[in-house]
């Protein structure tokens, strides 16, 4: 059934398109994600645009449209504004085409010149003295634990209905807190925080290995200022799709050697702390896209998550967040918790 407000919706979109001068194009909108947005292209003869409808309160375009002017400012592919209404949350943006890596990759491309393009344009952005000359938020402690209590707050109900969530949160607290400060042993930097193959694109004409000229970038208003390390760990433990060790092995060892001054040691754990951090963060965040939104379908990434996990729990300086998952979420209960009736 179509509600007012979706009929309401509907027509500030009609009235944005006359505006953009684009009325006449047809519209054909694309699957949704885990957020509020929803994409549509638009067509008419041979040009194309694609809007961002993102209906406020529960998305503020705003962060985007400064982000991604930040970024062509830094001389990397972010799409180009070509119309926009920040208060009714619509944009109309320059299409880069179907290309993802995610496609690409299935698809049968290469898949270490495409993870080179990528480390590549990571390597560029971070060595641009103007990455963090950007007004937003700081990757603090604050942020990075209230990320990681998805973990407590949603995946552990759903698998121990009866823990004690107050406590594993204190200990989470408690045991992820100094490892924070350990991960900013390496330098401070423009953080785009989704950097993963569903949002890099190979631009129309491009081909894997091209170099990071032919990448576009997506999904970027989430971004703050923090740890190098942080995109890196996106990039290279996909929530999402598995990355052969030796193929990330390569890609951290191709980022070191453009970065002779930062400590080998420091850039190595930083990306573990970040990693684990990410990844507990991420059980949580599909735990809760199942249990409140009904969106179930990525559940299926949550046993990967927990081998990223336990693979950057592999180190001595993370035993005591390890003692604290031993304890608070023991191994027989990092299942796949249950679709909800």
């Amino acid at each position: 059934m179509t509600s007012v407000q979706d009929i309401s919706r509907a027509g500030l979109i009609s009235a944005f398109f006359a505006r953009a001068g684009w009325q006449d194009a047809d519209v054909f909108w694309l699957p949704g994600d885990a957020s509020f947005r929803r994409y549509a292209r638009l067509t008419r003869g041979g040009e194309s645009a694609m809007l961002m409808d993102a209906p406020p309160p529960m998305e503020d375009v705003r962060p985007f449209l400064a982000v991604a002017e930040h970024l062509l400012h830094l001389g990397q592919r972010a799409p180009r504004i070509l119309a926009r209404d920040e208060q009714a949350g619509l944009l109309l943006l320059e299409d880069f085409g179907d290309t993802t890596f995610t496609r690409a990759l299935a698809a049968g491309a290469p898949e270490q010149p495409l993870y080179r393009d990528a480390l590549d344009l990571l390597i560029g952005l971070h060595r641009h003295a103007d990455a963090a000359s950007i007004p937003l938020p700081a990757y603090d402690d604050a942020l990075f634990l209230r990320e990681a209590h998805l973990l407590t707050d949603w995946y552990l109900p759903a698998v121990a209905p009866g823990a004690d969530i107050e406590t594993a949160r204190a200990g989470l607290t408690g045991a992820l807190t100094p490892l924070l400060a350990q991960a900013r042993q390496v330098p401070q930097t423009l953080v785009l925080r989704d950097y993963h193959v569903d949002n890099l694109m190979l631009l129309p004409g491009t081909q894997p290995g091209g170099g990071p000229q032919g990448l576009g970038l997506l999904d970027f208003q989430d971004a703050v200022i923090g740890p190098v390390t942080y995109d890196l760990v996106s990039l290279l433990e996909d929530a999402r799709r598995d990355v052969a060790p030796a193929l990330a092995a390569a890609m951290l060892a191709r980022y070191a050697a453009a970065f002779p001054e930062i400590d080998p040691a420091a850039l190595d754990l930083s990306c573990r702390i970040m990693g684990a951090q990410r990844s507990m963060k991420i059980v949580g965040i599909f735990t809760r896209l199942s249990r409140r939104d009904g969106k179930h379908r990525y559940l299926t990434h949550i046993p990967r998550l927990w081998r990223l996990i336990a693979r950057d729990l592999d180190h001595p300086a993370l035993a005591p967040l390890a003692a604290w998952l031993e304890s608070a979420i023991p191994p027989d209960i990092r299942t796949t918790p249950e679709t909800p009736a």
